[in-house]
């Protein structure tokens, strides 16, 4: 199950990356809308990615239009769901993405707010949550394979493809509060 009772999201959240990157997170919440902005140094070279994550009234991913500025250059990418698993890269279909409903952004903490949404989770039992990923420097799209166990109405224990783990701490809005070794909300 979601979170029990999960109040309307607050207007703004804000996130500092902790250890392998410098930076933060801003993201400005609206019903079916998520828009973000991130900032950050990791190993010595600076991103700032925006973003504009759409969602139905399923926490199903529709749209996300992702751009990032690098001392490579401006880009920018534009992926699109039918709702029922398939996706489009740039308007050109991408079956490597079939079956995927969730976006991982990985310049955001946010995006981890949409799997605790959007899937029933009892307690103890591990769901998969595979997602679209898209890397922050390069905005290459690929597949994660992940998952999450819900521990109780606050933490969830999260893993993902080669063998990243972690409890991840929510507030009661189902907010990302504490991304161990990622990110610590702050606002």
């Amino acid at each position: 199950m979601p979170i029990a009772g999960l109040p309307v999201l607050p207007p703004f959240a804000a996130w500092r990356f902790v250890d392998a990157v410098d930076g933060f997170e801003v993201v400005y919440l609206q019903p079916g809308r998520f828009r973000g902005h991130t900032s950050a140094v990791e190993s010595g070279r600076a991103y700032a990615v925006s973003y504009e994550v759409s969602l139905d009234e399923g926490w199903i991913t529709r749209e996300v239009r992702v751009t990032s500025d690098t001392v490579d250059g401006h880009r920018s990418t534009l992926l699109r769901s039918d709702g029922e698993g398939r996706w489009t890269v740039d308007g050109v279909p991408a079956p490597h993405l079939d079956g995927l409903v969730d976006v991982d952004l990985e310049a955001s903490a946010c995006t981890n707010t949409l799997p605790v949404h959007r899937l029933r989770m009892p307690v103890g039992e591990v769901v998969a949550a595979s997602a679209v990923y898209v890397q922050a420097s390069d905005l290459a799209v690929r597949r994660l394979d992940q998952t999450y166990r819900r521990l109780d109405d606050h933490r969830f224990a999260y893993a993902s493809e080669g063998g990243f783990e972690a409890v991840l701490v929510y507030d009661g809005a189902g907010l990302v509060v504490d991304y161990p070794g990622i990110a610590v909300r702050f606002a």
